[in-house]
């Protein structure tokens, strides 16, 4: 593979962006720019137990010529994923990068597998599965809270060893991971590391378990974790992350060097592992999954049936605009190879016709007379003077949007039939983040500082509901239009330090929940394409959802 490093020899493979919900802060476009900025060209995203952040992470590196490396701190059961018991409340971490494509797909399924199968307060893993799909991944041996540190910790130096020696056996690629962030009681750790990696013949590897961007931001960043635990920065016994102020932040190569002097190895591991990892993701192709069409016949010749079949019904006579419009709109749909999705979308209008499910069609769709002699909408286009082409044309081969609303007491039955008719394991709804708002941020913030609730809500209270522009309500916003709360922000230190401090946490994902309508229907496994997740209700008979919004 063609060396794209110049300058740079090390390489951040221990990233926590802000979809490690609560616990980092850095949000993806800030973080890829500033890893530019420190000149250097690769970079990796880790984030806890999930792949959330991936496609915005892999496209904002590309988009600034920062190789991107796919990864996960993924969560090891002790014993087995279906275990459910006290003793795998605490499972060993462990850090996986995709090599290639082939360690991409099969991280996608690890981490699928740790949320359907696996999920006891965290998603996880077991050796078993790690067997399964160990193929073109690289793994780390993790923080100190991973398997062979936790061995060291305990004495168990012997088993410790023999743990390596299975992860090296199953990987092949397999390094033990040094950090280094001030804290005494991980400095004899670090020692029986080293040790054991002379012993086994086991390649160090420096990381920095990066949670924040700037060293500035550790205070920022231990509000977040205060929120995360319903904690306030008071608390004697909350929990914190331990070391050195600001050092989970971005380090540049020279700041890493200083951390091991006597370990340049450990910096230039970083570097070949991220030579070694060549992944590319692909966009822009269209999965449509097959419709059911009688033997014999293809989509196009079905669906040309089904809509000259309707033709008849609707316009009785056939009068000669109908017929022509229809064959015009007919030939669209094969030249831009839509026939499987207008198919399907015609099973479920069918379907719901059938049951008694009320729906409504919005948006340019009902500008075709296809869908209308599909009884997918009663708007007759030709009767409205409607133009197909803003739904759908042979210049621009974009998938057509047909909107379909339907009763919201009785979506889940729509969304079950679909996972009947297509696969359970083809089927499933969309993720979407909520973020600390403006007013939320404020809250969550002061409840985190220890200010009492009717402080905060006064302060709260004073942030308009929308802005004279119609944007979203920020809190630079909010300082602009609202004459009182600057005022009290102008004159008051402790209010002043609330503003300041939920303005940097604005913005940053809080949690994941289920989309309200969207569903994604795929022609193989979903697992295959994008990893996947119970739906935020914790429902397990519910269909999972996407972990891409």
């Amino acid at each position: 593979m063609t060396n794209t490093f110049i300058d740079n020899r090390f390489t951040h493979l221990h990233v926590h962006t802000e979809y490690s919900m609560l616990d980092g802060i850095s949000k993806i476009s800030d973080l890829v720019t500033q890893t530019k900025a420190l000149g250097m060209d690769s970079l990796a995203i880790t984030d806890h137990g999930s792949m959330y952040g991936v496609v915005e992470f892999y496209q904002a590196c590309k988009e600034a010529d920062v190789k991107p490396i796919i990864g996960c701190e993924v969560y090891v059961a002790k014993g087995s994923r279906f275990d459910k018991s006290a003793n795998e409340r605490s499972p060993h971490h462990l850090l996986l990068l995709a090599r290639d494509n082939a360690g991409y797909r099969n991280l996608m399924e690890l981490v699928t597998r740790a949320h359907v199968d696996g999920f006891h307060y965290r998603p996880r893993i077991d050796r078993e599965l790690l067997e399964q799909n160990h193929s073109g991944l690289i793994a780390v041996s993790g923080c100190p809270s991973a398997e062979v540190p936790r061995l060291i910790n305990d004495g168990n130096l012997a088993e410790a060893n023999r743990v390596a020696g299975w992860y090296k056996e199953l990987f092949g690629d397999y390094y033990i991971e040094l950090q280094e962030h001030g804290i005494d009681e991980h400095k004899q750790l670090s020692v029986e590391l080293l040790r054991l990696a002379r012993e086994t013949g086991l390649p160090v590897v420096a990381t920095n378990d990066l949670h924040y961007i700037k060293p500035e931001d550790a205070k920022y960043q231990d509000i977040l974790l205060c929120i995360g635990t319903n904690a306030k920065v008071q608390e004697e016994n909350r929990f914190r992350m331990s070391g050195d102020d600001g050092c989970y932040s971005l380090k540049s190569e020279d700041e890493m060097r200083a951390l091991f002097p006597d370990l340049p190895e450990a910096i230039d591991n970083s570097w070949k592992i991220a030579e070694m990892c060549d992944l590319t993701l692909e966009f822009g192709h269209i999965r449509i999954p097959r419709a059911q069409v009688p033997q014999g016949r293809t989509s196009d010749e079905h669906l040309d049936d089904l809509c000259r079949e309707g033709l008849r019904r609707r316009y009785p006579g056939e009068p000669e605009e109908a017929v022509r419009r229809l064959e015009y709109e007919l030939d669209v749909i094969r030249q831009t190879g839509f026939a499987d999705y207008i198919l399907c979308v015609q099973d479920f209008a069918q379907h719901a016709h059938e049951e008694g499910i009320q729906m409504a069609l919005r948006g340019s769709a009902a500008a075709s007379i296809a869908l209308y002699c599909l009884d997918v909408t009663d708007i007759d286009p030709l009767e409205h003077r409607l133009v197909f082409e803003r739904f759908l044309n042979v210049e621009r081969k974009e998938m057509p949007d047909v909107d379909m609303d339907f009763a919201e007491d009785r979506r889940d039955e729509m969304i079950r039939y679909a996972a009947e008719r297509y696969g359970h394991d083809r089927v499933a709804q969309i993720i979407t983040f909520g973020t600390l708002g403006a007013k939320a941020s404020i809250r969550d913030v002061g409840r985190a500082l220890g200010m009492s609730y009717g402080d905060v809500d006064r302060i709260a209270r004073l942030v308009p509901s929308m802005p004279a522009s119609f944007g979203t309500m920020t809190i630079e916003a909010a300082l602009k239009e609202s004459a009182d709360l600057k005022q009290v922000y102008q004159t008051d230190p402790a209010v002043a330090k609330l503003i300041d401090t939920a303005r940097e946490l604005e913005g940053v994902a809080r949690h994941a929940s289920t989309h309200a309508a969207g569903v994604v229907i795929a022609p193989e496994p979903l697992a295959n394409i994008v990893p996947l997740q119970r739906p935020s209700s914790g429902n397990e008979d519910a269909l999972p959802t996407t972990q891409f919004a």
